[in-house]
């Protein structure tokens, strides 16, 4: 008798709120190589979030569990299924890379769980492929690169080339920027891993073009600046490039050579908003080592979404209710207006920003105008929820 009494104190003591199970988020995002800062500021925007509300989302326990894709669709699919079936995680976040989602996130969906893209926003997701599931906070690829096209175009280009990696967010991301800048384009593809441009060099000096645009995200866009100064190209052909290909972190890398680009943006470190000033102000204070980028601000905002729907929810036991809450998007963005459109991808405006010399002449991007308002993008018309 004292055997069960001992176990049913047990079982009421585990009941208690205080005691629960955290919620656990399982992030699968790529940490290495040179991208792999990418995804350490989506993480640690994430548990920022999650820190500055005492390890807690919208009042309940959450547990961040992370690990590594390497940037490799393969080990994307393995962690989820890892997280999924041996781990009985139901909301995950965290990949950097469009190859990775497109291999990735149909899995999760079609078991049932919720993924939430902190980042990569492929279009064949975005369309038909669309799926009640499946949420993203950051942009649909195409979207972040019409706002490019447009700033090229406003600034009175008329024949431009552009450069990409040859894979989906690549494709989508010159496909955006064409659509919008509406002149003449010259593409070039170059391989996701590549390092040395100097034959896409000599095709940007043979092209004849007035501004290039180039999507390489992470060490790719340090390393193509860089060769872009040394063959001469700064200050021949201008650029406009999109917020991936200027970061802080490629900024820092850079230096001068980046003062007097021009790009567009969702978000900038000098919004004049209350959730932007406080994100700013706690990272600061957190990883005062390293400069708070885009991708940071995308997972703090994802932790943000989360938060405010498991304050209606209490957890994730109810799939539906966690699903009908995150669509409400009841959070104050760091960006401003944000709301989701009938594919679950963002509705929001798009910045004209300049690189200039800030803090002893170190490069900062600078917000100058409100190019686009309130932008879904082109797909949300072919899914059908």
């Amino acid at each position: 008798m004292k055997s069960l009494l001992t176990a049913a104190s047990l079982l009421a003591l585990m009941a208690l709120p205080g005691l629960a199970e955290p919620v656990k988020i399982g992030m699968i995002t790529t940490l290495s190589g040179p991208p792999g800062y990418l995804g350490e500021q989506i993480r640690d925007g994430m548990q920022l979030a999650i820190d500055m509300e005492g390890g807690k989302l919208g009042g309940v326990e959450v547990a961040l569990v992370v690990e590594d894709d390497g940037l490799k669709p393969g080990n994307g699919l393995q962690i989820a299924d890892k997280f999924m079936n041996e781990d009985g995680i139901k909301l995950l976040t965290g990949i950097v890379f469009s190859n990775v989602a497109g291999a990735t996130v149909p899995e999760i969906v079609d078991n049932g769980a919720i993924y939430i893209s902190p980042n990569a926003g492929p279009s064949n997701l975005a369309g038909a492929g669309c799926n009640p599931n499946y949420f993203v906070v950051s942009w649909q690829n195409d979207a972040l690169h019409e706002a490019s096209g447009a700033a090229a175009k406003k600034l009175g280009y008329t024949k431009a080339v552009a450069l990409a990696p040859n894979y989906q967010a690549g494709k989508d991301a010159i496909a955006g920027f064409a659509r919008e800048f509406g002149g003449e384009v010259t593409e070039i593809y170059t391989a996701l891993d590549q390092t040395d441009f100097a034959p896409e060099m000599a095709q940007i000096r043979a092209a004849g073009a007035d501004v290039v645009f180039q999507f390489h995200p992470g060490g790719q866009g340090i390393a193509f600046l860089k060769q872009y100064q040394q063959a001469g190209l700064l200050g021949a052909v201008p650029m406009v490039l999109s917020e991936p290909s200027l970061d802080a972190v490629i900024l820092n890398a850079v230096g001068e050579a980046a003062i007097g680009l021009r790009g567009t943006t969702h978000w900038n470190h000098d919004f004049d908003n209350a959730a932007s000033k406080a994100m700013v102000e706690a990272w600061a204070a957190k990883y005062p080592d390293r400069p708070l980028t885009t991708y940071g601000q995308q997972g703090y905002d994802t932790a943000r979404l989360i938060a405010s729907a498991l304050a209606k929810t209490g957890g994730v036991d109810d799939i539906d209710a966690l699903r009908a809450a995150l669509r409400e998007a009841d959070f104050e963005s760091t960006r401003g207006a944000f709301s989701f459109g009938p594919n679950q991808h963002p509705v929001q405006d798009w910045f004209l920003t300049e690189i200039v010399a800030g803090d002893g002449g170190k490069p900062v991007a600078v917000t100058r105008e409100k190019l686009r308002e309130q932008v879904g993008d082109v797909y949300a018309a072919e899914c059908k929820m």
